[in-house]
């Protein structure tokens, strides 16, 4: 990973069962979270649902912005197939230890 991924500030969620985005659908994000051309997610490709995680994770610039993009559910069964910075990962699951690698073989 890049330096700017080590240095970064990441945004953590208050509580995992505040993520109350939607399941199913589609999505479009906010510029400050996508910030490339205008995209339209499709939660029902995994794909789709996998890079809008991917991307709201990384982008997040508050709490709220997390709250409303993503569900909880789909977060604990996408969260090991995420492609996530290291740093971002390890603060994660520090935080929330149902995201570690002893839930993932759960």
């Amino acid at each position: 990973m890049s330096r700017y991924a080590v240095a970064r500030p990441y945004t953590l969620p208050d509580d995992l069962g505040r993520l109350t985005g939607p399941a199913n659908g589609t999505v479009v994000l906010p510029r400050h979270l996508d910030w490339g051309p205008p995209y339209t997610y499709d939660l029902a490709e995994p794909a789709d649902l996998v890079l809008m995680y991917e991307r709201v994770i990384r982008e997040a610039q508050t709490p709220t912005d997390l709250h409303d993009h993503l569900h909880r559910a789909t977060l604990l069964r996408l969260w090991p197939e995420l492609f996530l910075p290291r740093e971002v990962r390890a603060l994660w699951q520090a935080r929330f230890p149902e995201l570690g690698p002893k839930a993932a073989a759960a």
